[in-house]
């Protein structure tokens, strides 16, 4: 890095020569030079962004003493400068562009390849140097930024310097925030593809043929449901599509949106975005007990097609609209999805402003399109975002507090497992403090019958003293979890800040909000300390929507009440150009695989440029002008010839060559099934999916070495995962699995499920090894195929429809011949070879000794740790308990579950 430095260094003092040899001595001309108009327009503002920040940002630490801040300082040169200068004559041969440009050898500047320059950048200094290298006044840099107008200068609330509100933006970048521009359609043609098929004529690209049936019943049924369409239905589709393909997907379509289940799926593409979680995240990862009331408000949301409007203005300010409606207080848990911690060993002040960067942060991406943190401490570097706006939009929220308020369970919600999840939290209660009363029978029995050696405080041996510890944080884990089955609502309300020192149970919410705590001014926070108070800021948004986008004026109220219900009203303008562009496009990217723009978080310079701009456009009215409706939207779109093109292409040499990122829409994009989606189809393939809709979260079996592992908490160790005791229970839809942010389902993790510590814009697909080991030897996949074999052979009357069944079961379709009798070789050989084994029962043990360190010592310990779940534990079907020829067949089903025909779309 220092021999980068000093080589940086060198070349910009090169330079100082051919600075004092071109720069004007006296007065300023008119006439504006080329080398002038580039370090104006292109090279000041570079500087500024690549190398000040090192060089110049902070005067009391300038790296290698090297200072780009003036002229003057540059021809200082640096710490280590040496004052034999060569003369470079020639921008191509400077240093200071080799170096740029990343073409010599060991040096690049900027250090990080991240933020390299572009080709078009270094060109920009090489052509600098070529013209003589000027360093025109800032009064001249005014004059040619005024004469050019290159770029286009946004209005905003104010940045913190004048030269970031006044500088220029690229008109292309500013896309999003210009008014919705709607492009005339004939009537007669599907409005998708007017524009989808005009950008294919003019790349000179035909569409692919429609897709086959079985391909696009499967497409419509995963893409609205997440499930595998039954055999019933893909019979029924057969017959419906031979006769009128069109009329026949939009038939079907309307069936799957009448099931729960259209609304369980797009629920999961919500939560992914708003990182849902039914624990805290961090150090000691707290159960949040009522967090599956939001999760399941979303799926009645998305099943009743709530507007979208609404929908928003319930998350965000659902009590300061009426906090009376149990319906509201849920869905705020929005507001409250990311991780977050309090606990004694922090600072309240800093927590809460940590809280305070998630909240806007998580809005202005999930809603606006916006990634907000990048201008918590100093004004964007790319997007007409001020520093002011971001504390703005925070101030709507610095009178917002957390509460689990009382909220009135709704007759739809489901509560029938409630009981046995509240069995489970009881029975684990009682196991720790019938050992935490042993254990103080025993210390009690010591101190009085021997002298006890002083190893704490407490007169406790280690272990003993972190065994005490860990039981009765446990024992607080777990009656804190009891409120699972109470009608709680993980919730906010509008009031003064309580200060707390630590939050490790129900946070009640007080009778008058208004009455205890404090105000917090409304500040800057200067670079982003909290506390560093800077100018005073009050309640808005991003102003330059506003401003470019001619929003109608919304008023934030001056006072401290209902400022959030004053954003949902600025979000869910119909003037705001960014709230139905990022929803519509969101919707797209879950059905394609790509956003129309590619980055659906992210709407500003540093996103994708949407690909076919009128049709976002028109996409956005047009669902603004049918209620806001996510069906309707979703109706639109599988009903375009786009979305029912098959993804094989005639002519694949051309595609690839003409559009290879499959940007043009020229055929469908296979896909893998995601993560949650293979396992709920190996569930539904077996039978042994459970179907109900909503209810607290359920606990699925995981890699018993994944669930039986330590997990470190403060204060000792986290209870071990068990899993639910019934089978009904354990087997129901991923969606309702329980989501410890601490401890990740290795299943999931294989196959790309996202954290939830951040937003999740798309999932992403990888292809690893672990992935086809998973599928090949997880006890849960061979669970699956076990049942699959079971259900074949029970639904047939010979082998060779066993082998049929299997095949519909799986893929939708029957077996060929080829296939039947591969099968069928495979069945027997695996039949004789399950023949010679007797296979035994699992064994589920009801307890299990743990090893952890102890919090003070850091010393080893053990314990046994008693696990209620076994105690009743009813396992899926074991090899056990069936034949040979059915644990044959068993062998072929696990066959088609690790096929690529089941695990990809298309």
């Amino acid at each position: 890095m220092i021999r980068v430095l000093i080589m940086f260094v060198r070349a910009a003092f090169s330079l100082g020569v051919c600075f004092a040899s071109c720069l004007p001595v006296g007065g300023e001309t008119t006439d504006i030079s080329v080398g002038e108009k580039i370090f104006a327009l292109k090279l000041k503002p570079l500087f500024a962004e690549k190398c000040l920040g090192c060089h110049g940002e902070d005067p009391d630490a300038i790296e290698g003493g090297f200072d780009m801040r003036t002229r003057e300082s540059m021809l200082i040169g640096g710490d280590e400068f040496e004052k034999d200068v060569v003369r470079i004559e020639h921008g191509a041969e400077s240093m200071l562009f080799r170096v740029a440009a990343r073409t010599e050898a060991d040096f690049a500047m900027p250090p990080k390849e991240s933020e390299s320059l572009t080709e078009e950048q270094a060109w920009w200094i090489r052509d600098w140097i070529d013209a003589g290298a000027p360093w025109p006044s800032q009064s001249r840099i005014a004059e040619i930024e005024s004469h050019y107008s290159e770029g286009e200068v946004v209005r905003t609330s104010g940045g913190l310097a004048e030269a970031w509100t006044s500088r220029r933006y690229d008109s292309q970048d500013l896309w999003a925030y210009r008014p919705i521009q709607v492009t005339d359609v004939p009537k007669h043609i599907h409005p998708i593809d007017f524009f989808i098929d005009a950008k294919l004529q003019e790349n000179g690209l035909d569409a692919a043929p429609l897709a086959e049936p079985l391909a696009m019943v499967r497409r419509l049924s995963f893409g609205l449901t997440g499930l595998p369409p039954s055999t019933d239905q893909v019979r029924q589709f057969r017959s419906r599509y031979k006769i009128d393909p069109a009329h026949a997907i939009v038939e079907y379509a309307d069936e799957l949106f009448a099931s729960p289940h259209h609304g369980e799926h797009f629920a999961q593409h919500w939560l992914d975005v708003v990182r849902y979680a039914d624990t805290s995240g961090f150090a000691n990862d707290y159960a949040r007990p009522n967090a599956w009331r939001y999760r399941d408000f979303v799926v009645r949301a998305f099943n009743d097609d709530k507007p979208y409007d609404e929908f928003i203005r319930q998350q965000i300010a659902g009590d300061e609209m009426d906090a009376s409606d149990s319906e509201n207080r849920i869905a705020t848990g929005f507001l409250r999805m990311g991780p977050w911690e309090q606990t004694s060993m922090s600072v309240f002040q800093v927590t809460r402003q940590q809280w305070l960067d998630d909240v806007v942060d998580s809005v202005g991406q999930t809603l606006l399109a916006h990634p907000l943190q990048c201008c918590k401490c100093h004004d964007h570097k790319f997007d007409p975002l001020p520093t002011r706006d971001y504390y703005s939009m925070m101030a709507v929220f610095s009178t917002t507090q957390f509460a689990e308020s009382d909220a009135a369970f709704l007759d739809s919600e489901n509560l029938r497992s409630s009981q046995r999840s509240t069995q489970w939290t009881t029975a684990k209660i009682d196991a720790y403090q019938q050992q935490l009363n042993d254990l103080n029978q025993s210390i009690a029995s010591n101190r009085k019958n021997e002298e006890m050696v002083k190893t704490g405080d407490n007169n406790l041996s280690a272990g003993d003293e972190a065994s005490m510890s860990r039981l009765q944080k446990n024992i607080s884990r777990h009656r804190w979890e009891l409120d699972k089955a109470n009608p709680i609502a993980y919730s906010v309300y509008t009031g003064k800040t309580i200060k707390r020192a630590n939050v490790a149970e129900r946070l009640r919410e007080p009778g008058n909000h208004w009455k205890e705590g404090d105000i917090p001014e409304d500040n800057i926070s200067n670079g982003g300390d909290v506390f560093s108070k800077g100018d005073p800021v009050v309640p808005g948004a991003i102003s330059a929507a506003q401003t470019i986008g001619k929003m109608d004026a919304i008023e934030f109220p001056a006072g401290r009440d209902a400022r959030r219900l004053a954003l949902a009203g600025w979000i869910t303008d119909k003037t705001n150009p960014l709230t139905s562009r990022v929803i519509v496009n969101r919707v797209w990217a879950w059905h394609f695989g790509r956003g129309l723009a590619a980055n659906p978080n992210n709407f500003g310079a540093t996103g994708g440029h949407p690909t076919h701009p009128e049709l976002l456009d028109h996409l956005a009215q047009w669902f603004m002008d049918h209620g806001w409706s996510i069906r309707q939207l979703n109706r639109l779109i599988v009903s375009s010839d786009a979305y029912r093109r098959s993804a094989t292409h005639p002519d694949p040499t051309r595609l690839a060559e003409i559009d290879p990122t499959q940007q043009l829409y020229a055929a469908f994009a296979a896909r893998r099934l995601t993560a949650e989606e293979m396992r709920d189809a190996m569930l539904s393939c077996s039978g042994e999916l459970n179907r109900e809709v909503g209810g607290v979260p359920c606990r699925p079996d995981i890699n018993m070495e994944v669930a039986l592992q330590p997990r470190q908490i403060m204060g000792g160790a986290a209870s071990v995962y068990e899993p639910d005791a019934m089978p009904g229970d354990r087997n129901r839809r991923s969606l309702y699995t329980e989501k410890i942010r601490g401890l990740r389902d290795p299943f999931f993790e294989s196959f790309n499920q996202p954290g939830s510590d951040k937003s999740c814009e798309l999932r992403e697909t990888s292809t690893v090894a672990p992935q086809a080991l998973t599928l090949l030897n997880s006890q849960e996949v061979n669970d699956r195929a076990l049942a699959l074999a079971s259900r074949a052979i029970i639904e047939s009357d010979s082998d060779k429809a066993a082998i049929r069944r299997a095949f519909q079961l799986v893929f939708g379709r029957d077996a060929n011949d080829v296939e039947s009798d591969a099968c069928m070789l495979r069945w027997t050989a695996a039949t004789l070879e399950e023949s010679a084994v007797e296979p035994g029962s699992r064994d589920y043990p009801a307890q299990v000794t743990r090893t952890v360190m102890a919090e003070k010592t850091g010393e080893p310990y053990d314990f046994v740790e008693v696990m209620p779940a076994y105690r009743h534990y009813v396992p899926d079907l074991q090899r056990s308990e069936v034949d040979a020829r059915t644990r044959g067949l068993s062998h072929v089903c696990l066959t088609l579950l690790n096929s690529n025909e089941f695990a990809y779309l298309d």
